[in-house]
Formats: structure tokens, sequence, C-alpha cells
């Protein structure tokens, strides 16, 4: 039993052919693309895979489609990003569960290696993170528009093997761009976040997911958060560890906090009907 594969882009042109390269052993790969304006779908044909485009409107509709809409050869399904790269040793790993029929799981979650500057930065990344990565696409689904979550029918699994996430190949402006979408939406849910409580059970679960959902609700009650970001990732986390990498790092994702911040201030200021 073979393993099936759905990639969701958007002119990933850089990131694509590395990603499909390190697919080669699936005999079924969808690029799902939201029609890009680079070479993106002429790296995916050229490739001899499947390509279905689609019009992206929120990250778990694009996904719910890709699952739903698309009829896949295998009932497993991996979904890496394009900017990810599949080593052999997770390759086999999930080979050998699509060929257990016994298999209860519904979806399993995968650990991943950020690389920036030529640098695994373990620390700065917050280093065990968790994803949704290979499915059952009748058994499971996605909410949250950025971010997006998978919810599962039956039990989940964690795959003992790391894939390798190359979040800055398109450049520094293209991260840029992307958080800054990224940020808008969150902050339209940031308002509704700061009225919830915080669950403190999260906050001292055994599971490394569960406890950074506890830490970013808990981070929408206390004040300067880009600091805190900054000071949590960098120095409670040892990302002063992972050399100038490291630090380059943690002042991005400190900056993406503070856009967060601003962002909300601004749509509270317009629902009292403030000026800006």
């Amino acid at each position: 039993m073979g393993v099936s594969v759905l990639i969701m882009t958007w002119n990933e042109e850089a990131n694509l052919p590395a990603c499909l390269e390190s697919l080669a052993w699936s005999d079924d790969i969808v690029v799902l693309d939201s029609f890009s304006t680079d070479r993106t779908v002429e790296i995916a044909k050229a490739a001899g895979v499947r390509v279905i485009k689609r019009k992206y409107d929120t990250e778990d509709r694009q996904r719910m489609f890709g699952l739903t809409k698309i009829k896949f050869k295998h009932p497993w399904v991996y979904t890496p990003d394009a900017d990810e790269v599949t080593p052999p040793e997770l390759r086999d790993e999930m080979l050998a569960i699509a060929a257990d029929p016994e298999c209860p799981e519904a979806m399993f979650k995968a650990r991943y290696k950020n690389m920036f500057l030529g640098k695994w930065i373990r620390h700065s990344s917050l280093y065990p993170t968790w994803i949704t990565r290979m499915v059952r696409p009748d058994r499971v689904r996605f909410e949250r528009q950025v971010h997006s979550v998978c919810v599962a029918d039956g039990p989940t699994g964690q795959l003992k093997n790391h894939f390798i996430h190359y979040s800055f190949n398109k450049g520094i402006a293209a991260w840029y761009e992307k958080h800054n979408r990224y940020s808008s939406v969150e902050a339209d849910l940031a308002a509704n976040r700061a009225k919830q409580k915080v669950d403190w059970a999260d906050l001292f679960s055994p599971r490394a997911d569960a406890r950074r959902r506890g830490l970013k609700s808990l981070s929408y009650k206390l004040p300067f958060r880009p600091t805190l970001r900054f000071l949590y990732m960098y120095v409670l986390r040892g990302g002063f560890l992972d050399g100038w990498p490291g630090y380059v790092y943690c002042r991005l994702i400190s900056g993406y906090e503070f856009m967060i911040i601003v962002k909300t201030a601004e749509l509270q200021r317009r629902d009292r009907g403030l000026q800006v």
C-alpha cells in the first residue's frame, strides 16, 4: 500500500523542485495550486504530477477542498508544504504505516527541523513543534483560517522522524509578505481571544502542542507581548545557542507579534469610531 501526496502551492517555483524530488517514491502526487503567476504549475506538470487549480480563500477551506474534492489513489495522504523536504527515513516510516491494515490512527503529526541561514535553528524555533502531516481524508477536518488545526475522528499518532522546513527559501521579503497576511487574520481573532480564559491545564500539559496552545492564550493577556516573546524564545528557550541565525529569527518573530498588536489596536479603534 502506498501513500498519496497533496501539496498546496502559490508561487513556489523556488521550493517545489526539491520538494517533489524528495517525494519521487509516491505514485500519486497532487499539486493544488492557487493560480500561481510564476513557473509553479509548469514545474509540477514537468514532474508528471496532477495539477488542480482553486482560488485561495482560507487555509482551512483550501485544505478541506483538497482532501474532500480530490480523489486519491491511496487511503493515506501526506500533506507537506512546498518548502518542505521529506527525508528517506520519514518516507519509510509512512509507507510502513500505510502497509498496516490494522493501523487505528486517523492522522499522524510530525516534527520538523526549521532551517535559516543554512542552520537548523533548533532552540529558536521552539522545537519540537508537531504539525499534522499524514491523514486519512475521510476521518479528519481542518479548522482555523491561519495555521489551521486538524481535528481527527479517531486516535492520533506521532511520527518518529522529521521533515526539513526551508521557510526562508523565497527570501526575507517573501517572509514579511506572508506574515503581513497572517498578522491581519490573527488581529481579527485577537480581540475574541483576549476575552477568553486561559486554559491553565494546557500550560502544564506533557504534550508540546498543548503547552504551545496554552502559552498562546496566556500571551494575549500580557503587556509588552513582542518583548516577552523575544525573551522567551531567545533566553528561556535557548535561542542564543543558535548563534546569529537564532538572534535574527527571534527578532523576526517578535516583530510579527508587534504587527498583530498594532493591527488589533487599529481594528478596535475603528470599531469605536475613532480615527486611526
